[in-house]
């Protein structure tokens, strides 16, 4: 079977769609299937990513753009027929995945999309005026997927605005375009289902590719020290709807006793840095890199709340025996059982609360550390219960 996988973010640019499709076609590669990624690209990629037509100035959240949207389906179109595609699978909601799906429709081939995230608050958190961009972004994307007879119910609190319900609309739209939709997680999958999504749907965990899995190393459980700092990592893209700002604000009352170190770049950074006092930014570094850096801190911090479906990155430290210390509730989900601590409130105070916690009681960490490595919580990607998703959309057809 030939998988076409359809992002319009993936390496060399850093975040967890990008980890996750490389990871899905590793596992597709390496269970006899051909995978070809197709996406824009900021800069060389691996074998067997097609690069797609991009915007020459706009780069929103300094992602490369599809676009226009005539010629990147011209171009999937081309391709898929070409290379002899037998599905169509799209990551992400943008014009690369758009086009993915004109192009399947127009040659009749099946589309599987997977909803990473939540567009109403990335949009909300990274666009200009979003109140008056998302409707240039409704519009657009309107014109390449119908948005006809769809209505979302207000009575929620992810839901409360005409800018909110506009990106859900937008999500259903293209969730029902589709054959199949696959969800990382059930808490994602549920307002999905409460907001109509009628299209069949599968909840999927993310996994690590081989290749991650094994540079993680063996795990050891986590023992801080008398003497020693607490020693936290945030890793992830410095972008609002991430809440890297919460971690800053909280570290002014960590004290000396604890260190931070954040990985990753993003548009924010530069403002976090100018707030920054006890906190070391390093960028945007290599991936073994940020495998390196989890095997020597004591815990994780995700600072996300009610954006977040299934973070990679705390995949990767499950792997690597490091606790987990998050904001959202949804994530214990995601957080092998006995694994993480939730804050008691999800803004600075409430992490500063947890973080004085362990700091006073260091035996939580290795108890936690240890329940990770019992868990067996290294979470490999296996294709199968994909493959088996793409088979019976191939039926269909």
């Amino acid at each position: 079977m030939h998988i076409a996988l359809v992002t319009d973010y993936y390496a060399p640019t850093l975040g967890g769609v990008q980890t996750a499709v490389r990871a899905l076609a590793e596992s597709l590669r390496a269970a006899g299937h051909e995978a070809t990624v197709f996406c824009p690209l900021a800069g060389p990629s691996e074998e067997g990513v097609v690069a797609l037509p991009v915007a020459g100035a706009f780069r929103p959240d300094g992602y490369p753009f599809a676009w226009p949207p005539r010629r990147v389906a011209a171009a999937l179109a081309e391709e898929f027929a070409r290379r002899g595609v037998d599905v169509v699978h799209t990551h992400s909601e943008m014009f690369a995945a758009l086009g993915g799906v004109r192009a399947a429709h127009e040659l009749g081939l099946p589309v599987v999309h997977t909803m990473h995230g939540r567009v109403d608050v990335y949009t909300a958190s990274v666009l200009p005026l979003p109140a008056v961009t998302t409707l240039l972004l409704a519009g657009l994307h309107a014109r390449q997927v119908s948005h006809a007879g769809l209505r979302v119910a207000g009575g929620t609190r992810y839901t409360a605005t005409a800018t909110a319900r506009r990106m859900w609309r937008l999500m259903l739209a293209q969730s029902r375009a589709s054959d199949h939709v696959v969800v990382p997680s059930a808490h994602f999958a549920r307002k999905l289902a409460d907001q109509g999504v009628v299209t069949p749907m599968t909840v999927l965990t993310n996994g690590l590719e081989e290749s991650v899995a094994a540079a993680a190393g063996t795990a050891t459980p986590r023992v801080l020290g008398a003497d020693e700092p607490l020693r936290l990592v945030w890793v992830g893209r410095l972008s609002p709807e991430k809440r890297p700002g919460v971690l800053v604000e909280a570290a002014r009352s960590f004290g000396d006793r604890v260190s931070v170190d954040v990985y990753g770049d993003g548009g924010a950074r530069r403002s976090l840095e100018r707030r920054a006092g006890r906190v070391t930014f390093h960028g945007a570094v290599p991936h073994g890199e940020v495998l390196t850096a989890m095997r020597s801190a004591h815990a994780l911090v995700s600072s996300s709340w009610d954006f977040d479906n299934q973070p990679m990155v705390v995949l990767e430290a499950a792997a690597t025996g490091l606790p987990v210390v998050h904001c959202d509730p949804d994530l214990a989900e995601v957080v092998p059982d006995g694994g993480g601590f939730l804050t008691p409130t999800p803004d600075a105070a409430g992490l500063v609360a947890a973080v004085e916690r362990l700091r006073r009681e260091p035996a939580l960490l290795t108890t936690a550390s240890e329940a990770l490595l019992r868990s067996g919580s290294v979470v490999r990607l296996s294709a199968e219960p994909l493959l088996e998703v793409y088979r019976s959309v191939t039926r269909g057809r």
